[in-house]
C-alpha cells in the first residue's frame, strides 16, 4: 500500500485504520453479520472477525443473539454497537448557564443538566473551575460510573484555537486568550483524572453538529446553525461537514456590520447584527420598564425571556415592535448566508426557539425579498427543537464522531485495562 511503512508500525497503522471502518461500517448497518461487514468494506472475512473480536474487547461492538439467515451453512451471528460501556460528555459554557449532556455510543442522552451560572461576571479561572466541579458530578452520577469516558468536549461563544484549546477572544465572556483546555486538564489531573480527551470549540459550530445528528432536520447536509444567546453565531455545515475558514473563526455572523452608526456591541464595533438581534439587545428594547436600554450588567435571560413571550402573547405594542425588528435584522444577516451558500436549511437555537413565534415571520419575509435565488434558494427557516443543549449535546456527538473517524484514539481493550 502507497504511503504506509513497512513493518510493525506500518501493519498498525493499517489495523488502527480498518479498526476504525469496521466501526463506522457497523453503526450504519446495525444489526449485520460480519459476512455483510466484509461484504461492505471489501475486507477478508477473517479479517472482519479478527478486528470484530478486538472492537468487542474493547466494549465497542457486541453480538445480539440474533442470528442472519444464511443460504449455505449456519446462520451468522449479528453485530451491534455496544451501548453499555462508554459515554461522552459535552459542556457548553455560557454568558448565563452551564449546560451539561452525556451520551452513549449511540449517541442516546444518558443524562442532560442545565445550570444557571453567571459566567460573565466569574471570569475564565472561575468557570474553568465550575466546568470542572460540573463534570466530577457527572463522572460519579451513578448511570455513569460502569462506563469508560471516551472523553470531554466544552462549547465557548467565541474565536476558538480549536488545535489548542485556546479562546482567543470571546466577548461577551470578556475572555481574550485564555487557554481553556490546559487550564481544564490541569484541575482534572489535579482532581484525579488527568489525561482525559478535551476538545474545545465554538458553540455554534457543535450546535450545527447537533442538528446533522440529532436534531429534527438530521442529516441536511448544507445547514446553518444561528446561536440566539447573548451573542450571535453561526455553525456553517456544507456536505456533512462544518466549514470553519482558513483560521478556524467562520460564522461570526453576529458581528456582520448591518447599520451605520447603529447600537454599541460587545465587540467595541457598533451596528453589528448582534447589537441589533442578539437576545440581550432584543430584551433591553422589549422591557425598558424592567432593564436599562444599555448593557450595564448581567440579566437574568431565561426569566427576561419568559417575560417577553408572555407580554407578546398578551399583545403589548412595545415588545411585538422589538420582536418585529429583530426578526427583520435576522432576516438580513440570514440573507447574506444564504446568498453566500446556499443552505438547505437556517436553524435557530437557545433563546431565538420561544421567541420564534414572533422573531420567525419576519425573518422569512426579509429572506425572501434578499436573496437573489428564487424561493430563498430553496432554503427553509426553522426554529431548533434541541433548546439550550445543543452546543453541550454536539460537543459530545462530535466525540463519537471523532472516534468513527480514527480523529480520537480507540479505548484500550477491556481485558488489557
Amino acid at each position: 500500500m502507497v504511503g504506509v511503512s513497512e513493518g510493525p508500525a506500518g501493519f498498525q497503522a493499517i489495523r488502527e485504520t480498518n479498526l476504525g471502518i469496521v466501526l463506522r461500517t457497523i453503526r450504519e448497518q446495525a444489526p449485520c453479520s460480519r459476512a455483510l461487514v466484509a461484504g461492505a468494506t471489501g475486507l477478508t472475512k477473517a479479517t472482519v472477525s479478527s478486528i470484530v473480536a478486538d472492537l468487542i474487547g474493547r466494549g465497542l461492538v457486541r453480538e445480539t443473539g440474533q442470528q442472519a439467515e444464511r443460504k449455505v451453512g449456519r446462520p451468522g451471528v449479528m453485530l451491534t454497537l455496544d451501548h453499555q460501556t462508554l459515554a461522552a460528555i459535552g459542556l457548553e459554557i455560557n454568558v448565563d448557564y452551564v449546560s451539561i449532556v452525556a451520551v452513549d455510543l449511540l449517541e442516546q442522552e444518558l443524562l442532560t443538566e442545565h445550570v444557571e451560572f453567571d459566567a460573565r461576571a466569574a471570569g475564565p479561572e472561575a468557570c474553568a473551575r465550575r466546568l470542572r466541579d460540573a463534570l466530577l458530578e457527572v463522572i460519579g452520577d451513578p448511570l455513569m460510573r460502569r462506563r469508560a469516558l471516551l472523553g470531554v468536549s466544552v462549547a465557548v461563544p467565541g474565536l476558538i484555537d480549536s488545535a489548542s484549546g485556546t479562546v482567543t477572544n470571546a466577548p461577551n465572556l470578556d475572555w481574550h486568550g485564555f487557554a481553556l483546555r490546559d487550564r481544564l486538564s490541569a484541575l482534572l489531573a489535579d482532581a484525579g483524572h488527568p489525561g482525559l480527551a478535551l476538545l474545545v470549540d465554538n458553540d455554534a459550530n457543535l450546535g450545527a453538529i447537533a442538528e446533522y445528528r440529532g436534531g429534527h432536520l438530521a442529516r441536511t447536509p448544507d445547514l446553518v446553525y444561528i446561536t440566539g444567546e447573548v451573542g450571535i453565531g453561526a455553525g456553517l455545515l456544507m456536505d456533512g461537514r462544518l466549514l470553519r475558514g482558513s483560521g478556524g473563526f467562520a460564522g461570526e455572523l453576529g458581528h456582520i456590520p448591518l447599520l451605520k452608526d447603529g447600537p454599541a456591541c460587545g465587540c467595541g464595533r457598533r451596528g453589528c447584527l448582534e447589537a441589533l438581534a442578539g437576545v440581550d439587545a432584543v430584551l433591553r428594547r422589549a422591557l425598558p420598564d424592567v432593564l436599562a436600554p444599555e448593557r450595564t450588567a448581567s440579566i437574568d435571560v431565561g426569566a427576561m425571556v419568559d417575560l417577553t413571550v408572555q407580554r407578546a402573547e398578551a399583545g403589548d405594542p412595545t415588545v411585538l415592535e422589538a420582536l418585529e425588528d429583530a426578526g427583520t435584522w435576522l432576516g438580513r444577516g440570514a440573507a447574506t448566508l444564504v446568498n453566500l451558500l446556499n443552505p438547505r436549511a437556517v436553524v435557530f437555537g437557545g433563546y431565538f426557539v420561544p421567541l420564534a413565534p414572533w422573531l420567525l415571520p419576519p425573518c422569512r419575509a426579509v429572506l425572501g425579498a434578499h436573496v437573489f435565488a428564487a424561493d430563498s434558494g430553496g432554503c427553509r427557516v426553522d426554529a431548533s427543537a434541541l433548546g439550550l443543549s445543543a452546543a453541550a449535546r454536539g460537543g459530545a456527538m462530535a466525540l463519537v464522531d471523532a472516534l468513527d473517524t480514527g480523529a480520537l484514539p480507540l479505548p484500550p481493550s477491556r481485558s488489557a485495562a
